[in-house]
């Protein structure tokens, strides 16, 4: 499988913007997304171990996006799908109707009687209000075992306690740094800039760690707790939010 046949994206619409003719449509709808809180899910899974195609979890998001797209014409969904040997990292930007929906399709995947495409997913971390989109559009890649690399970060994990806040600061500072990267390069897909760096990928070992984890909640749990009371709070994302500032 070649790389451009392991990399997918999906974006709204497909015109070069740069040849595009400026619509009042387009004007108006990105007056409308502007007015969207924006939010970031980020979510991992483990692969079954019995599935051989590793592209069925990227054709599964590419066809949910197309249909949340429209349904939700102004909520334009973002993000990067990772999807390793033996697990995946989901980083989805959009409202929160989409992210809604995407937590309710996890929790819906693993009530399939012919087994489920992802196993064990749990939400690592929700960010609401970012200040921007680290992605421009959605995307999947397709990563070999080779391709990941074993960053000075993972080395100093093993040096220290290895808490579950530090290994979500891991991954959140990695992701970060994907973004600056994107937004320097000028590069809408990052699946490229992955060829080109692979020392930007998130490591495999620490989102495997991360899902032993019991402190991380699964996609029922995290909708249970949208639906519950108002004064619920999210001290784990906003700990974890500020722990993280000097490392990203």
């Amino acid at each position: 499988m070649t790389s451009s046949q392991k990399t997918r994206s999906f974006s709204w619409g497909n015109r070069d913007p740069e040849e595009a003719e400026v619509t009042m449509f387009d004007v108006f709808h990105g007056e409308m997304r502007e007015r969207i809180v924006l939010q970031r899910l980020i979510v991992i899974a483990r692969l079954p171990r019995d599935r051989a195609d590793r592209t069925e979890p990227g054709a599964h998001y590419e066809k949910l996006n197309f249909q949340l797209n429209k349904q939700y014409i102004w909520d334009q969904m973002t993000g990067l799908l990772l999807i390793y040997p033996s697990c995946l990292l989901h980083v989805i930007e959009s409202s929160r109707e989409v992210l809604v929906s995407v937590l309710k399709d996890l929790k819906d995947m693993q009530q399939q009687p012919d087994g489920a495409l992802l196993e064990a997913p749990k939400v690592v971390f929700m960010a609401h209000n970012p200040q921007s989109r680290l992605f421009q559009q959605w995307s999947y890649k397709v990563l070999d075992a080779d391709e990941e690399v074993r960053d000075s970060g993972v080395k100093r994990l093993e040096e220290e306690e290895e808490s579950t806040e530090s290994l979500v600061c891991t991954v959140l500072s990695a992701l970060q740094k994907l973004g600056e990267h994107l937004e320097t390069s000028k590069k809408a897909a990052p699946g490229s800039v992955l060829d080109e760096s692979p020392e930007l990928i998130v490591s495999q070992e620490v989102l495997l760690k991360l899902l032993t984890r019991d402190e991380l909640q699964t996609p029922q749990q995290h909708l249970q707790m949208y639906n519950s009371s108002l004064s619920t709070t999210m001290d784990f994302g906003q700990v974890v939010r500020s722990s993280c500032l000097t490392t990203v």
